[in-house]
C-alpha cells in the first residue's frame, strides 16, 4: 500500500473540516471504507479519484506528494497548478472552475483576484504566441501571398498599438518610407500606424500625401476616410470611402466602413441597406458562415429602425 497516499487522504479531510461520515455521503461508500482507505488497509477504485480529488480541493498526483494541502477550493488549486506549468489547457481548465464558482455565487474575493492573475498569464502567453506565429506568417514573404502577407503586417502593428508599442511601428513604417519606397502598402502601414495610435492628424496629413502618388490605390481611401470620421470630418470621410469603391467596387472594407457611421450616426436605414449588399455579395462568393454572420447583425440594425 501507499502511506504517503493514505496520509494525504486523512489529511486533506481533515483540513477541508470533513468526517468520515460526511466524506462516505458524498462518495456514496461506507465510512468503514473510508477508515481503510486512511489507514492504509485498502485504495479507492481509481475511478473515484477525481471525485475525491475534487472534494478535497486538489489534483489526482496531490494524494502522492509528501507535502501537499487542501485549497480553499477547486478552482484555487487548478490556479495554482496553471502558474506552475502555464499550459493553456491547464489555465482552460481552472478558468471553467472559476466560471462555476461565480455563476453560483460562491467566489470570494481572492478567488477573483487569483482568476484575474492566470488571466494576466494567460494574456502574456498570447501577445507572445501571437507575435511568434505573425512573424513566421510574415518571414514566409511576399512571394507566398502577397495579400495575407500584408493583413498580418496590418494584425502584428494592431497587436503592438494595443500592447504600447505604437511608437514602434510608427518608427518602423517611417523608416521604410524615408528610405524612398514605392510601395503603397508601405504608405498605408504608415498611416494605419498613426492611426492605430491615436494620431489621426498625422494619419490625415500623410494620406494627403501618400494619394498624390498613388491616387488609384483603394485601401488608401478606406483609411484616409477613417481617419476624416475620427477628425469630424463626416462629408470628407464618406467621399473617399465612395472613391475606394469606385476604384474597386467589391471592397467590402469601404462598406463597412460606412455602416459603422451610419450607425454612430443613427441612420440605421442606411446601415442596413449597405450591409444587406455585403450579406449578398458573400452569399454569391460562397461565404455563407461570414453571411450569417453579418445576418445577426443586419437583423439588430433593422430592429434599430423607426
Amino acid at each position: 500500500m501507499n502511506m504517503v497516499f493514505s496520509n494525504n487522504m486523512k489529511k486533506f479531510r481533515q483540513q477541508k473540516n470533513l468526517t468520515q461520515e460526511q466524506v462516505a455521503e458524498f462518495l456514496n461508500v461506507s465510512p468503514h471504507t473510508v477508515s481503510r482507505w486512511e489507514c492504509n488497509t485498502t485504495l479507492p477504485d481509481v475511478t473515484m479519484l477525481p471525485k475525491i480529488a475534487k472534494l478535497y480541493c486538489v489534483t489526482i498526483d496531490d494524494f502522492f506528494r509528501d507535502t501537499s494541502a487542501a485549497y480553499e477550493n477547486y478552482a484555487q488549486r487548478l490556479a495554482s497548478h496553471y502558474e506552475a506549468t502555464r499550459e493553456p489547457e491547464d489555465f482552460m481548465a481552472a478558468d471553467l472552475e472559476f466560471r462555476k464558482l461565480i455563476k453560483n455565487g460562491q467566489s470570494s474575493t481572492e478567488d477573483l483576484r487569483l482568476y484575474g492573475i492566470i488571466h494576466q498569464y494567460m494574456m502574456q502567453y498570447c501577445i507572445r504566441r501571437a507575435t511568434e506565429l505573425f512573424d513566421q506568417a510574415l518571414e514566409a514573404g511576399k512571394d507566398i501571398d502577397e495579400d495575407i502577407f500584408w493583413r498580418t503586417k496590418h494584425q502584428k502593428m494592431l497587436l503592438y498599438a494595443q500592447i504600447g508599442k505604437g511608437r514602434e511601428n510608427i518608427d518602423s513604417a517611417l523608416e521604410t518610407i524615408n528610405t524612398g519606397s514605392e510601395n503603397p502598402e508601405d504608405w498605408i502601414c504608415l498611416i494605419a500606424a498613426y492611426r492605430y495610435n491615436g494620431e489621426e492628424e498625422k494619419a490625415y496629413e500623410w494620406f494627403l500625401k501618400a494619394i498624390r502618388k498613388f491616387p488609384d490605390t483603394a485601401a488608401l481611401y478606406i483609411y484616409g476616410g477613417d481617419a476624416c470620421k475620427w477628425l469630424g470630418r463626416y462629408e470628407e470621410a464618406l467621399s473617399y470611402w465612395d472613391k475606394a469603391l469606385e476604384i474597386n467596387p467589391t471592397f467590402h472594407d469601404a462598406k463597412y466602413s460606412k455602416i459603422f457611421y451610419y450607425e454612430e450616426m443613427g441612420d440605421y436605414e442606411t446601415a442596413y441597406r449597405i450591409r444587406r449588399e455585403i450579406i449578398d455579395d458573400l452569399k454569391q462568393d460562397g461565404y455563407d458562415v461570414e453571411a450569417a454572420a453579418d445576418e445577426k447583425l443586419a437583423q439588430a440594425c433593422f430592429e434599430k429602425i423607426s
